[in-house]
């Protein structure tokens, strides 16, 4: 076996006993201690596999899935982690990952799974990259007056350096702004740190942003950077931070107060002077009245808050979206009948620009190339544009029935009603709250 992988672990032990065993077994190793090296890798190393760790020194290996389908499509990804929970492994699969295990990690199962993902396909280092992965589209606002408005308070908030705190609805977008206002601060050129307070929680989610030393709990076999010793000169974007639990809260409070912190396990203080942007997609405010979230820290976050528009609100901006997202999904240039723009801008979007992005991509599929009508859209016509009392036991009544049909087989059910499983996940929640 000749193809090479990427090891991708800021432990050097583990990145070692890859090297070791992998290599043995016949294959080549890359190795990398963060997100930085390994995207130097995949541009100048050939690679057919990747072995990527969550928690890394620079940012999430969840929020790498992405780009590295979109560079390289065929990379076979194996996503690692400490802490098996299953939200996680969800989380990794729905991005795209093909296989996900918990460390320790078993070297003979790693080992026939990427014999078995790779035989019989030819080796993909001689396929270069389809794009560079540091380069992203450009952020689309829109054109209506509340799109503007938008793009005006970032710019704003680009110009100050104090708290932001993006609210809107999951899927409006409000982590590409965040990492607009970065790109366009006087920042730009120091690191943009993303931490969802969604996926880890209580001792993982401290070990996360402060770090910790070798020893200070179980597992942890090392010393290890935290999140706000990356972020020091950059900007910290804590997404769904209504998440965050009441003792970290109060850890992050003092944080903010005085820019000082200390590692799980350490005494010696550490400084990191970094740029706050959180994100919610509930109302902090009526979190703080429900004693789930410190009214100090509100206060503290909500310097400059920027209310992000659900798509619903903006049908004009549909049109827009729709041709900026074909051409981010690499579409070229595809003709959309007026029909299927006016058929988009009729239905309400609770899943908003993702949902859309989610529609067109299967509806690329569906059309193999040919212009997109109404009937590539047809799977929106199951929540259509009734009266809201009527459109919520209509879509209550799908789901439910979706489900049930499915023999509570989740994914089946998301299949059945063209969204992905999270999309349905949050739709469920969503009914349960309202």
């Amino acid at each position: 076996m000749s193809a090479r992988v990427l090891v991708v672990d800021d432990e050097p032990a583990i990145r070692a006993g890859f090297q070791a065993y992998l290599g043995r077994a016949g294959f080549e190793v890359v190795e990398a201690d963060g997100l930085a090296r390994a995207r130097q890798a995949l541009l100048h190393s050939g690679l057919d596999a990747v072995l990527l760790d969550v928690r890394l020194p620079d940012g999430s290996g969840l929020d790498w899935i992405g780009e590295l389908r979109d560079v390289c499509p065929g990379l076979v990804i194996i996503v690692m982690t400490g802490h098996g929970d299953v939200p996680l492994a969800v989380e990794a699969m729905r991005r795209g990952a093909d296989q996900f295990v918990t460390k320790p990690v078993n070297m003979a199962e790693i080992d026939a799974f990427l014999r078995g993902a790779l035989e019989g396909r030819p080796v993909r280092r001689s396929a270069a990259p389809r794009r560079m992965p540091h380069q992203r589209p450009p952020l689309f606002f829109g054109d209506s007056a509340a799109a503007q408005r938008l793009r005006e308070l970032g710019a704003l908030a680009a110009q100050n350096d104090s708290p932001v705190l993006l609210q809107g609805e999951t899927g409006s977008g409000k982590s590409l702004l965040a990492r607009w206002i970065h790109e366009h601060s006087a920042r730009a050129s120091r690191p943009f740190v993303e931490l969802s307070c969604a996926v880890l929680s209580g001792e993982l989610l401290a070990s996360e942003m402060f770090g910790h030393a070798r020893g200070a709990f179980t597992s942890a076999l090392a010393d290890k950077q935290g999140l706000l010793d990356v972020a020091d000169g950059g900007t910290l974007f804590l997404d769904e931070v209504s998440e965050m639990e009441l003792a970290i809260q109060a850890q992050f409070l003092k944080v903010l107060e005085e820019k000082r912190y200390r590692r799980l396990g350490e005494v010696a203080e550490r400084k990191s002077e970094f740029r706050l942007i959180c994100a919610t997609n509930r109302n902090l405010r009526h979190e703080t009245e429900s004693a789930r979230f410190r009214t100090d820290l509100f206060f503290r976050v909500n310097v400059f808050p920027i209310d992000v528009p659900p798509l619903r609100t903006r049908p004009e901006d549909v049109a827009g979206f729709v041709d900026h997202l074909l051409a981010s999904l690499g579409a070229g240039p595809t003709v959309v009948l007026p029909e299927a723009v006016e058929t988009l801008q009729q239905y309400a979007w609770p899943g908003n620009v993702r949902e859309l992005r989610n529609a067109l991509e299967r509806a690329l599929l569906l059309a193999r190339g040919d212009a997109l009508a109404p009937e590539h859209f047809r799977r929106l016509e199951a929540f259509g544009t009734r009266p809201p009392e009527v459109l919520k036991q209509e879509r209550e009544w799908l789901l439910r029935s979706a489900i049930r049909n499915s023999h509570g087989n989740v994914a089946a059910a998301a299949q059945a009603l063209g969204v992905s499983r999270a999309t349905l996940y949050r739709r469920l929640q969503r009914l349960r709250e309202t």
